[in-house]
């Protein structure tokens, strides 16, 4: 039963390409998004599993629908935990339940696993891998100096149009009495207190763009301080499209690795 999964895979891939679009120009994906991929992969997803019951292939089917539902699940709970975003989450959720299993054999073959999911949300996680390098690289061009390992996770923008990007301020930057400016890089390990704690929080650039009358005296800091390191945000709804397209066309990436490493 290949054909329902490749129509639901031409849906999935189209929406994805799509969403990817939204969440890169606005930061947001409206829930409406998944709704005509869902007309066309969720009964596809059920043509699938009654194929594979019609041909006698009932413990494949548990298989591969026990999966489904674990994933979905662990990925809703990301979602609720605010560890993916909200479109990240969906994205994952629904690809889970509508595409199953492999749709067509990639160039590396299926993996044992044989789940299209596990082997789309890998390749998404290795190729998310090389934006800090491109990151740096981009740095060391344009002549952006920072410590290590702030190369690879941020970049300097212009204090005065820090509402027109998307990141989290990496920097802590303070006036002394004299109307001096004085500025540190926030630790990787302040960073991440300041996420997963309450009082002190990271300062976000969506915060700035939509409340500036509430952070009007840090945007006047930042205008002062010239130029303000941010996070490198780009959402991870785009690599889990590439993902996909590479898992749909190439295969599991993460399987190869181990191929590789174990001489296989």
């Amino acid at each position: 039963m290949i054909l329902p999964l490749v129509i639901a895979s031409l849906a999935v891939g189209a929406t994805l390409l799509y969403a990817s679009m939204l969440d890169h120009r606005e930061r947001r994906v409206p829930f409406r998004t998944w709704y005509p991929m869902l007309i066309v992969a969720g009964p596809s997803a059920i043509i699938f599993y009654a194929g594979l019951l019609a041909g006698g292939l009932s413990g494949t089917a548990l298989y591969f629908l026990a999966l489904s539902l674990i994933f979905a699940a662990v990925f809703y709970t990301f979602g609720m935990l605010h560890l993916f975003g909200g479109a990240d989450a969906w994205a994952l959720i629904f690809l889970s339940l509508c595409i199953p299993a492999f749709p067509i054999e990639p160039l590396l073959g299926v993996p044992p696993m044989g789940f299209f999911p596990f082997s789309v949300i890998t390749d998404a996680l290795l190729l998310n891998l090389v934006a800090p390098l491109a990151l740096c690289v981009y740095n060391i061009v344009k002549g952006n100096r920072a410590p290590f390992p702030y190369m690879f996770f941020g970049y300097p923008v212009e204090g005065k149009d820090i509402r027109n990007h998307f990141g989290f301020v990496m920097e802590e930057i303070t006036e002394e009495e004299d109307m001096t400016i004085t500025r540190r890089f926030l630790t990787i390990r302040e960073s991440l207190r300041r996420t997963v704690q309450g009082g002190e929080r990271r300062m976000y650039t969506k915060d700035l763009r939509e409340h500036p009358e509430r952070y009007a005296q840090e945007l006047a800091l930042y205008r002062k301080a010239g130029r303000v390191w941010i996070s490198y945000a780009v959402p991870f709804i785009i690599p889990i499209t590439a993902g996909f397209v590479t898992a749909l066309f190439i295969g599991d990436l993460l399987f190869m690795i181990i191929k590789v490493l174990a001489g296989v």
